[in-house]
Parts: structure tokens; sequence; C-alpha cells
């Protein structure tokens, strides 16, 4: 069976390639190379953040680099995982880059199946694939090399890459794999992914749970989140938690903010700019009993 070709690809041509670039800071050649790659994710985990705003505002969260670049790069806005994704899988069939996007099943310690609802990337680069994670809202800050056992030191943060045996999948010749992440609180499997392509459809399905599901993370609170080489700042509701990473035991120092403080916090330290009838309705969010 074939597909419409739209149906397949990432929507490249309607990506306004210089804006996202100026939005993330990016200035590096335009080309598929590991050089490239790696400054490409880089410039993009550390400028756009991890946030779920519009969904706690009670709007949708439209998938498509038309949308999502309007919210993103033009609005300069962050997002979660499937817009994320969406827009840098755009950057990458700009820059002819061969990839696949891929879906994963978030844990972060839970032993217990979960659905796929985070969005990861394959690429092809310098010779050898290569995992991009852009949308997780903690790194990593460069992709990981498809390798059992790579274990890879960025900043003061440390991720590593497991093949996982054939009994989680259950299907011969299906690879199935964990990305373990390591900081000041720990260490803790992140998620679990195959080696099998999504498409943007499988996207929308997981997009519309997320933003919807009474039993989603993301549709009850406020969840958001900003990272650097060596900090990581979470606000979850008004829980306010900042992680200085160094490579050894840094430091995690939590308080819980006044709602009339979040939009403050939310422009000074994740570089979210609301305007004040979004400003007020986060804060009477909070304020609920």
């Amino acid at each position: 069976m074939t597909y419409p070709s739209e149906d397949l690809g990432w929507q490249g041509d309607l990506l306004d390639l210089d804006a996202y670039l100026e939005r993330i800071g990016y200035e590096g050649d335009r080309a598929p190379t590991l050089e490239a790659l790696r400054a490409l994710q880089l410039a993009h985990v550390t400028a756009m953040p991890f946030e779920n705003l519009e969904i706690v505002l009670g709007r949708p969260v439209p998938l498509g680099v038309e949308a999502v670049q309007e919210k993103m790069v033009r609005h300069r806005r962050g997002g979660y995982c499937f817009e994320h994704t969406e827009l840098f899988a755009a950057a990458l069939e700009r820059f002819g880059f061969a990839f696949a996007p891929l879906a994963a099943r978030v844990s972060m310690g839970i032993e217990k199946l979960l659905p796929a609802t985070h969005a990861v990337a394959l690429v092809e680069a310098g010779g050898g694939r290569w995992i991009c994670d852009v949308g997780f809202g903690a790194g990593p800050l460069e992709p990981l090399p498809l390798t059992d056992g790579v274990r890879s030191r960025q900043g003061g943060w440390a991720y590593e890459l497991h093949r996982l045996g054939p009994e989680l999948g259950g299907l011969t010749g299906v690879e199935h794999w964990e990305l373990v992440q390591e900081g000041p609180r720990g260490r803790v499997q992140r998620h679990t992914f195959p080696i099998a392509p999504a498409y943007r459809i499988d996207y929308d399905l997981g997009n519309y749970y997320i933003s919807t599901h009474p039993r989603s993370p993301f549709t009850g609170r406020i969840f958001c989140q900003r990272y650097g080489p060596d900090f990581h700042h979470e606000l979850d509701g008004a829980r306010l938690i900042s992680t200085v990473a160094d490579g050894g035991a840094g430091s995690v120092e939590e308080r819980v903010l006044e709602p009339g403080e979040v939009p403050k916090i939310l422009a000074t330290l994740f570089g979210i700019e609301l305007d004040a009838a979004d400003a007020a309705a986060v804060v009477a969010h909070l304020e609920r009993p």
C-alpha cells in the first residue's frame, strides 16, 4: 500500500526557516552534517521552553507546521514534545537530513506500561544514526549515537542509551531502546522506544490524548520546563523546582509560589511572556480550590 507524499512528509516547505533559526539563535551551515545537527539541537532545546499553558487556558493545541510555528516562532512561546518535534522535523527536512520521527513511552521509573505519548527523532548524519530528543524539556543538549551502552556527558548532565531485550515488544526484528538520564536527583529510565517510524497522523492521535484526556498529566495542571547546560527549571502548578547540575552532586531547590508570582516567573525563568488576559487566567487557575 502507498500513501500520498503529503501524508508522509513533515511540511518543511511550510516552515519559515529564517524565522525559526532566528528564534533559536542558530547561525551555522544549513547542511545535513553531524556538526549542523548537533548545533541545531543545542540551539533548539536551550531556546524553546516546554509548556502546556494552552491546555490549562482552555484552548486547543493544533499540530502542523503552520500552527506550531505561529505559536512557537512568531509568538515566541514554547510547547510540548509533539509541537517541538514537528517543528524540528520540518527543519531537518529543509536541511536535507534523512530521518524518521519515533513514538516513545515515558516511564520516569514507573514500572507499568504507559501509552506512547512522547516524540523523538532518529536521524542519519556523519555515517551514523542519532537519537534527537528536543521536546522533553530536560535535554539532551546534543544527539545521542544509537549505540548500545553509550554514555554521553553533556554539561552537568549525563545520558545513556541501552538496547532492550525482545520481550518488551514481542516482535522479532524490532529494536527497542531506553534512554536513561542522570542528574542531581538520581538516575532514571526516562522513556523507551522502538525503531519504527511514526507519522504525523500518529502524533495527531497522541496529541489529542495528551491535550484532552482527564488522565493526561497535562490537562489538570500547569507544567513548564526550561533547560540549559547546567540548570533545569520546572514549574509544576505553583511549585518551582530549580536544579543546578555540575556533573557531581549538584543541588535542587524547591519552593511554592503565590499564584500572583507565576506570570513573572514564567517571563523571567521560562521566557514565556503572557498578555494580561492570559496572565490573569493562569493566576485564576492556580487559585482554584
